[in-house]
């Protein structure tokens, strides 16, 4: 019982001092209301429950959660905003920021994570993807778009910020389901290849490449991006939402190849997931190590900072650089939401773990863009000591055109 007690004295303290809207439901009956109107509530079927909630973790709050160790209802933007609260009322001296880490990133390892990640689960994520599954944050131009809107609209902002011209060959690295190579072929006449480590992506992209008729235009390669071959082969080069898994020790060699692979005159775009540390660190309270664990091994967030210094390194200069956080905020909001909306299909399809999982992920990084925790950029970059020879326009406005 010293455990219990623990938690009475800490919840006393909180309730005076911390407007937390928890109700806390013990095995014993006894029910702990930290606000007036509590949105969320979370349940300890048994003593032993105590460890999670008195480990003020995310990762341990996070673990009680997907393995159904505590029970929790509520809006579930508003359950990971509650544990957020309680990991710091509990050990306020912890910080944001966890402990540098890196990983060694090998052929091997990339590809068993990607196929981790995505093999053998194309039906879940269409249940809460746009109708192109396009994973990576949306394009919000007042915020009222739906979902589909919004990530065409991407699409675009990415094929027009690249000026992508009729018969230019494109290169996606990390192509997804293929959305970008078909809207370049379709719409901009681009012959456009894409590269992705996922089988279930690669055959998902190319029988819609088949189905398009597209088969002389557009391509899907099953590849590793360091086996890439070949010197000024694209006119331009696109990766988004892929070199958050390239390694911060990589960083240089990944910009090396999109250099050596881009044609004189070319140009590239990065969008990929940033840390808001200046030194690369997880975000901490648990959260890097949760999806280190559960959703995407040996993924690291380098700074914007130090993805400009290895792209300059590299040989490439950076012409433009987007911040898109406010737009992946939503777009987290709007994936969760419609997982939620979908919740026994999901259960049924990838099993009540695996949805508690990314239900509690896709909220977690709702959360972490909304409040600066993670942030997102789209770098346009050149060979370096080209850009007056580049056609840039003098403004952005050709980008919204």
């Amino acid at each position: 019982m010293f455990f219990q007690g623990r938690l009475e004295r800490l919840l006393q303290q909180l309730k005076s001092s911390a407007a937390i809207p928890l109700r806390l439901e013990l095995w014993n009956g006894r029910a702990f209301d930290l606000s007036p109107n509590p949105k969320v509530r979370i349940t300890l079927p048994e003593p032993s429950a105590l460890r999670y909630l008195l480990a003020f973790d995310l990762l341990r709050l996070g673990e009680a959660y997907v393995e159904g160790r505590i029970g929790v209802e509520g809006p579930i933007l508003d359950v990971f905003g509650v544990g957020e609260q309680l990991a710091r009322a509990g050990a306020p001296r912890k910080r944001l920021r966890g402990a540098s880490k890196t990983w060694r990133h090998s052929r091997e390892r990339d590809r068993e994570a990607i196929h981790q990640h995505y093999d053998g689960a194309d039906d879940f994520y269409a249940l809460w993807l746009d109708a192109n599954r396009v994973y990576s944050c949306a394009y919000f131009k007042d915020g009222s778009e739906d979902l589909d809107t919004a990530q065409e609209q991407k699409l675009d902002h990415i094929l027009r910020k690249l000026m992508l011209k009729r018969g230019e060959r494109l290169l996606d690295i990390g192509c997804g389901w293929g959305a970008l190579i078909l809207r370049a072929a379709e719409r901009y006449g681009a012959h456009a290849t894409g590269i992705t480590l996922s089988e279930s992506q690669h055959e998902y992209a190319s029988r819609r490449i088949r189905d398009a008729g597209l088969q002389g235009q557009c391509e899907v390669r099953l590849l590793d991006y360091r086996d890439l071959a070949g010197e000024g082969v694209y006119d331009k080069i696109v990766s988004v939402g892929m070199f958050e898994h390239v390694g911060l020790k990589n960083l240089l060699f990944y910009f090396d190849r999109i250099r050596a692979l881009l044609k004189d005159g070319g140009l590239a775009l990065n969008h990929g997931i940033t840390s808001t540390d200046p030194d690369s660190r997880w975000v901490g309270l648990g959260v890097g190590e949760f999806i280190d664990r559960y959703v995407f091994p040996f993924g690291e967030l380098p700074h914007l900072s130090l993805a400009l210094r290895e792209l300059s390194k590299a040989g490439l200069e950076a012409a433009d650089i987007e911040c898109l956080r406010w737009h992946y905020a939503k777009t987290c909001a709007i994936w969760v939401t419609r997982l939620e909306q979908h919740r026994e299909q999901a259960i049924a399809l990838a099993g009540e773990k695996r949805y508690r999982i990314w239900e509690l992920y896709l909220a977690g990084c709702a959360h972490g863009f909304d409040n600066g925790w993670i942030s997102v950029y789209q770098i346009l970059a050149c060979k370096a000591g080209q850009a007056r020879s580049i056609p840039l326009p003098r403004t952005r406005d050709y980008m919204y055109q």
